[in-house]
């Protein structure tokens, strides 16, 4: 009992620089769980797109980005053919523009592609779609910064098209995007012949190592991944990930840092006082217990703070109308635990110097320190 009066008497004599501390640790909590959680939403939501009502992933091999993959026609005929495949997509991927709004998503599909069965027609009729190459379909947002209704024509890039429908989607990349017939798209952006990526539904999911296999052996120029798969290997999604770790690791360290500078000040001010508890008979690992406690006590309440201020501002992020569909705010688990684990190994680190410190102060000598 004595010993953690002694911590929280010695964070409560130096209120504001322990508090300095613990909002320290917090905003960096905040910001790392903030970061992490809105990163890892876009990548889910970003796989979501490609895995609609779908299994396994074809796309050209050692591309960078799937904007750059080519999967030739005849690859798609091919592979929609193999009885082991229930449907083959052709999806193609493309950026487009408007006079008030610079980045547009546009997807070149099928008429029986799943993003427009799934989704909830507000105007038009799915069975209009493909009848004429200068239709399209908009995702509500997209109607909405492009001032479009029904039978609208809009300008797009350097063409203009026809609203024949407009539909809201939970995915906010589909939402804010444009639907082009494929045949349509791919004179758009001149990839005739070719799509971006095949999303296939098997009949059965225990042939996924097959299809791979027989895809692997007719077309060496593609590659095809499950889903789960090509969430944990593409290479955007990893420098997404890593760039959000990164971030919140910078900021954990920048708190981190100022936890050391306030256990370094506690040490030196209480020379005097720990030459008192050495000679009272505290250990060197008393000495450095109560430094480590003092600090892991900062630490723990700025992770909770942290963790309470980053979900807030997370859930109201959530309520702006404008991000609504674009950024998943749901805290994982994970997530949290390892945010936890890291501001306490924060807090350990920067109180190790001080500790050692404390642990080298001789008591006779200490007692004469003004």
């Amino acid at each position: 009992m004595i010993f953690l009066k002694l911590i929280f008497t010695n964070l409560l004599r130096h209120r504001i620089r322990s508090l300095i501390s613990i909002a320290g640790i917090a905003f960096s909590v905040a910001a790392m769980l903030t970061i992490v959680t809105i990163l890892q939403g876009a990548v889910g939501m970003f796989s979501g797109i490609l895995s609609s009502d779908s299994e396994i992933i074809v796309f050209e091999r050692n591309v960078s980005d799937l904007f750059f993959s080519n999967v030739p026609a005849d690859a798609v005929a091919e592979i929609a053919s193999w009885p082991i495949v229930q449907h083959a997509d052709p999806v193609l991927f493309g950026i487009v523009s408007s006079s008030d709004h610079p980045i547009i998503t546009c997807f070149g599909i099928t008429p029986s592609d799943a993003r427009l069965r799934k989704a909830t027609w507000l105007t038009g009729d799915s069975a209009n779609f493909a009848k004429h190459s200068d239709d399209v379909v908009l995702g509500e947002r997209a109607a909405e910064f492009l001032h479009a209704t029904l039978g609208n024509f809009v300008a797009i890039g350097h063409g203009t098209f026809h609203v024949i429908g407009i539909v809201k989607t939970a995915n906010g990349f589909e939402d804010g995007g444009v639907f082009m017939p494929l045949s349509s798209a791919q004179s758009f952006f001149h990839k005739e012949g070719s799509s971006s990526v095949i999303t296939i539904k098997l009949h059965d999911k225990k042939d996924a190592a097959e299809f791979k296999s027989m895809v692997k052996a007719k077309f060496p120029t593609l590659i095809g991944l499950e889903d789960e798969e090509f969430t944990r290997s593409y290479s955007q999604f990893k420098i997404l990930k890593a760039t959000a770790w990164a971030v919140g690791g910078c900021g954990l360290l920048l708190g981190g840092l100022g936890v050391a500078n306030t256990m370094i000040m506690s040490v030196f001010t209480r020379i005097r006082e720990i030459a008192i508890l050495r000679v009272s008979g505290f250990s060197n690992l008393q000495i450095a217990g109560m430094i480590f406690g003092e600090s892991a006590l900062v630490s723990v309440l700025g992770a909770v703070s942290g963790l309470l201020i980053g979900s807030a501002f997370l859930f109201t992020l959530k309520l702006v109308p404008a991000l609504h569909g674009y950024v998943d705010v749901t805290i994982q688990a994970v997530v949290v635990l390892i945010v936890i684990v890291l501001a306490l190994l924060t807090g350990v680190a920067g109180a190790l110097y001080p500790a050692i410190y404390a642990m080298r102060i001789r008591a006779v000598e200490a007692l004469r320190f003004e």
